[in-house]
């Protein structure tokens, strides 16, 4: 009787392992999830916009201007508005005051920095050039790969020389993060308002104290419940 019963045994045990270690498996999976969902606080990366008066400036090529006209307003807009909200003591000048001014000033990008300033009256200018917009793949208009770069300057008007950028740093970002996107699955103004939103905040990020993913490629912010809490 011991005999016949020691087969059943064996596969009763190894039952248990396997269900142990597809348990230790999927914990370690949601470990492992858990881990890319981390939320990193950042200080900012220039801190001198703080007690200033500020003006945020879009230049575009004439290419992404013809084809996005309303994307240096949008990204001028975005980010003064994170600005103000986000920057201690900061005095945002209206956007759209900005946009008239360069309406208004031939070859406003060619003047000196410092006069740029002193035209604006303002301490600081927040210079955001765009060197690349597009929402899809080159030669692909049926993906969509949304990618946007950008070179993020600063003007100091009160600097030791106005006429040279205070700090400069580079940004990219991207809408949507998933690959292989199709026209199917989305239309070109929610793809190019995620975009924007991405490329807004990344710029924003850069001067104020914030939480960024750990992760940046595994981050999934719908499986965040402190964002979802938020919203």
């Amino acid at each position: 009787m011991k005999d016949r019963w020691k087969p059943a045994a064996l596969l009763a045990a190894a039952a248990v392992l396997l269900a142990g270690c597809q348990i230790a498996h999927l914990a370690g999976a949601m470990m492992q999830a858990e881990e890319y969902q981390k939320l990193v606080d950042t200080p900012a990366r220039y801190s001198g916009l703080e007690n200033k008066t500020v003006a945020v400036l879009v230049n575009t090529d004439l290419a992404t201007l013809y084809e996005y006209p309303d994307v240096a307003a949008q990204i001028a807009g975005g980010v003064s508005g994170r600005l103000a909200r986000e920057v201690e003591g900061i005095r945002v000048l209206n956007p759209q005051h900005v946009l008239n001014w360069q309406y208004r000033t031939p070859q406003w990008n060619a003047l000196p920095y410092g006069e740029m300033a002193e035209q604006l009256n303002v301490d600081r200018i927040v210079f955001i050039d765009l060197l690349e917009f597009r929402l899809n793949p080159p030669g692909n208009r049926y993906l969509w790969e949304g990618v946007a770069v950008g070179r993020v300057s600063v003007i100091e008007r009160d600097g030791i020389d106005p006429d040279v950028f205070a700090d400069t740093f580079d940004i990219t970002a991207t809408f949507p993060k998933l690959t292989s996107v199709s026209r199917d699955d989305a239309t070109a103004m929610q793809v190019q308002t995620g975009l924007l939103a991405e490329f807004i905040k990344y710029t924003a990020w850069l001067f104020h104290q914030h939480l960024e993913p750990k992760y940046p490629d595994k981050y999934r912010p719908e499986l965040d419940m402190r964002n979802n809490k938020k919203k």
